[in-house]
């Protein structure tokens, strides 16, 4: 079920909670996906409590009215979710998009946040980031398992389709890209998990001709004092070790762990890695 506190906007900013133990807030990626796609995290939700944030202009979240979707205006939106919890440290998992949201978070509110989880992220689209994901297509063009996936990008980035209708049936099909393998658990998570919500696509273009032109968190990452740990999969197509170790690289302290054998969605594919790696994590003593 659904909580929410009405921010100083007067927006209403909703979340799910999940499991028991410490908290820790996963705020999800696109941007314009819902925080049900986490689910319990392979199993996170075993040993902490998921506080499962639905970003603005998604799931129970009003769009905010000026259309503000800001990396600044998403990490102040996590400031008063931190306050109505009523937690003075946040403990918080960005993944993807979310966490962008989550550098800029901690590097702005340090003596805010608790422990920081950077799931699948990166500080900025590189030429090696984009080398990696031009090798990784023709390497899954060459897989009959996901033709379909590939084909799709090849659409979208062509510009074939009409209306956002056809936009959104492109994506949902593109996301076979983002696993190592795409089976049929694959396939149920995408379609029930990442849909379950309708995907907010004017957050996507707005981060598209708005913040990716310039997009370079690395002058945010010395800012950063949070235990941090990186965490990626080794096939991941949007954000592979390379981003993570730059990550890595730019906060002192940091942990790097790399998921054998997973995608963008490694509690997806390697669950049990997933749960272990994060609970020890959150388990730390500071």
């Amino acid at each position: 079920m659904r909580e929410s506190l009405t921010t100083a906007a007067g927006r209403t900013l909703s979340y799910e909670r999940a499991g028991s133990g410490p908290l820790l807030v996963c705020h999800p990626g696109g941007p314009g996906g819902s925080g049900r796609y986490f689910g319990d995290l392979g199993g996170v939700a075993r040993s902490a409590t998921l506080i499962r944030l639905d970003p603005r202009g998604t799931g129970g979240s009003d769009r905010p009215a000026d259309g503000g979707y800001r990396l600044e205006a998403y990490a102040a939106d996590l400031e008063e979710l931190r306050a109505h919890l009523g937690v003075e440290h946040l403990n918080l998992l960005g993944h993807s998009h979310g966490g962008f949201v989550a550098m800029v978070y901690a590097a702005t509110f340090p003596e805010r946040t608790g422990r920081l989880v950077l799931l699948g992220t990166l500080a900025r689209f590189s030429a090696e980031q984009r080398a990696e994901k031009a090798r990784l297509l023709v390497e899954k063009a060459a897989n009959p398992a996901f033709a379909d996936a590939v084909d799709a990008r090849r659409a979208r980035d062509a510009g074939e389709y009409r209306d956002r209708v056809e936009l959104m049936a492109l994506l949902a099909r593109e996301f076979g890209l983002y696993f190592t393998r795409f089976g049929d658990a694959e396939r149920e998570f995408v379609q029930g998990m990442v849909f379950a919500d309708p995907f907010n696509l004017d957050a996507l273009d707005a981060f598209n001709t708005t913040v990716a032109p310039t997009f370079d968190m690395r002058p945010l990452l010395g800012g950063i004092v949070a235990p941090t740990l990186v965490l990626t999969g080794d096939g991941d197509y949007m954000a592979g070790v390379g981003s993570a170790e730059e990550i890595a690289a730019g906060i002192a302290g940091s942990e790097l762990a790399v998921v054998p054998g997973a995608g963008h969605f490694p509690w997806v594919e390697e669950p049990e890695c997933v749960r272990s790696r994060l609970a020890a994590f959150l388990e730390t003593t500071v």
